[in-house]
């Protein structure tokens, strides 16, 4: 069985999606809902699968104003998603850097709980599905390290069957430097279909298309963003120089 981390921020304004506000139509207090959301539909994704669902936060010293309710804000988010947490594992992440608690969350999972493969996804990824975390799964068992592409070299999914170098493993094109530590560590690398990762206007203009063009044909969504995105009257159109914009209805 597959650990997947979640990798997750407690939903408060200043701590995610600090990019969103000014680059989208939505104010903090709304990308704070919709970051919910996304981080439901993932976790319910995560749930679905064959994996183990595990949610890492950061320690409350680490963030803005911290007072001490990140796991408890993060519990009330898993348990509205899924019914209950108690079928998810709740950690506090270690390390100085997104690219340390990737490392030390991987390290700790493969080599201290000796476990088969183990892997990190953002929470801010709404199209992972089920069948993606178990087809990600199914890429483990033959090859050590498998990648979920994103735009701009970015990753929403990173598993591991056996260590890399994680010090700076985060340094952008993220999808190259994990390409290139899999490989320098004499190991197989397998990728995963491309999906948006949420964290500027852009990217959330591309969900917002997609949830809408799944809706109107009748495909999976994810629901919980699917929602947000309907409640905000979110659309997106396209300007004279071909860019696609967001927009309110």
């Amino acid at each position: 069985m597959t650990v997947v981390a979640v990798l997750a921020d407690p939903p408060r304004e200043d701590v995610v999606l600090p990019r969103l506000p000014d680059t989208s139509p939505l104010s903090a207090a709304e990308a704070v809902d919709l970051y919910e959301a996304m981080l439901k539909d993932v976790v319910t994704a995560v749930a679905g699968s064959g994996a183990e669902l595990l949610v890492n936060y950061r320690d409350d010293e680490d963030l803005p104003e911290g007072d001490g309710r990140s796991e408890a804000q993060l519990r009330a988010v898993v348990a509205d998603a899924l019914g209950d947490a108690d079928g998810a594992r709740f950690e506090v992440q270690v390390g100085s850097s997104y690219a340390a608690r990737m490392g030390n969350t991987m390290t700790h999972l493969l080599e201290s709980e000796s476990v088969q493969s183990a892997a990190v996804v953002s929470p801010a990824a709404p199209l992972v599905d089920r069948k993606e975390i178990d087809n990600a799964a199914m890429k483990l068992r033959r090859n050590e390290v498998v990648l979920g592409p994103a735009d701009d070299g970015r990753t929403y999914y990173a598993g591991f069957t056996e260590t890399i170098d994680f010090e700076s493993a985060d340094t952008p094109p993220v999808l190259e430097t994990l390409t290139d530590r899999g490989v320098d560590a004499g190991h197989e690398v397998d990728y995963l279909p491309m999906l948006p990762v949420v964290e500027t206007g852009r990217d959330l203009a591309s969900v917002v298309s997609l949830v809408r063009s799944r809706t109107r044909a009748g495909r999976i969504i994810p629901e919980y963003t699917a929602t947000v995105i309907a409640d905000y009257g979110l659309t997106v159109d396209v300007v004279d120089d071909g860019t696609p914009r967001l927009r309110r209805d």
